[in-house]
């Protein structure tokens, strides 16, 4: 399917590696102008690199922190119309809510809600202006299926996923969508850093936690980023103009609700 995206410009953060990364890649492949946002420079590039060795195409890269303002200015900078966007926050490591402080709530929510929110301001009435837009945020499956140790991310993301609902039903009638993709478990640099916290909070070996959050996947594995980026384009389609204000759920069917 020829996705009426090619020419197209997205401005994807935390696109680095991971699930950002699979979403700029796949962006890319369709022909998209893309601009990769994070903080590690030297990682930026080498994503860079090999975003253009796969798709053959130029990509634009900002070493900088989009939660905050200086970060975003920098990124829209280089950016300053898109007609994609994909925000993108890793998130904070599990842990017992009797331990977070104020600090760490604020934290979570500039990463997590505010910052994505800041930028969707900054680009929406310009996509209303000229009747295309598409954001896509990259959230958690913790918004549908919360985990107690997760509590900083199913608060704050599911501030954002709120949030949007609003608007979402706003913008769609000038052809400009916000949808919220929901990652189940997959095979990324942040499931690791995740798998790791639970090894410090329980003391049990990685590979055995690992293989067995496998195991407990209805699709017995993890997910392939690029199955995610996939779904990603697909929302940021020209066909996916009937699309807006949802939440989809990629996890390997874990999530156990019928709606």
């Amino acid at each position: 399917m020829d996705l009426g995206i090619d020419g197209r410009r997205a401005l994807v953060m935390g696109a680095s590696r991971g699930l950002g990364y699979a979403c700029a890649r796949a962006l890319a492949g369709e022909g998209v102008h893309v601009t990769i946002v994070a903080r590690d420079a030297g990682r930026l590039a080498q994503a860079a690199g090999a975003i253009r060795e796969a798709t053959g195409r130029e990509v634009a890269t900002v070493a900088a922190d989009f939660r905050t303002e200086a970060g975003r200015a920098a990124a829209l900078g280089t950016c300053p119309a898109p007609d994609i966007l994909v925000t993108n926050a890793e998130g904070f490591q599990p842990g017992d809510f009797r331990e977070w402080r104020r600090e760490d709530w604020i934290a979570a929510l500039d990463d997590m809600m505010l910052g994505p929110i800041a930028l969707i301001r900054a680009v929406i009435d310009g996509m209303i202006a000229q009747r295309f837009g598409r954001i896509v945020n990259l959230v958690s499956r913790s918004v549908k299926s919360p985990q107690l140790e997760l509590g900083l991310s199913n608060g704050a993301r599911a501030g954002l996923v709120g949030f949007v609902a609003g608007l979402a039903r706003q913008s769609v009638r000038h052809n400009v969508t916000i949808n919220n993709l929901l990652p189940g478990i997959f095979a990324s640099d942040a499931q690791r850093r995740h798998v790791e916290g639970l090894v410090e909070m329980s003391g049990r070996p990685f590979d055995a936690i690992w293989a067995e959050r496998a195991r407990a996947n209805p699709a017995g594995r993890f997910g392939d980023p690029a199955e995610l980026g996939a779904a990603c384009a697909y929302l940021c389609s020209a066909q996916a103009g009937f699309i807006s204000g949802q939440s989809l759920l990629v996890d390997g069917g874990s999530y156990p609700g019928t709606f």
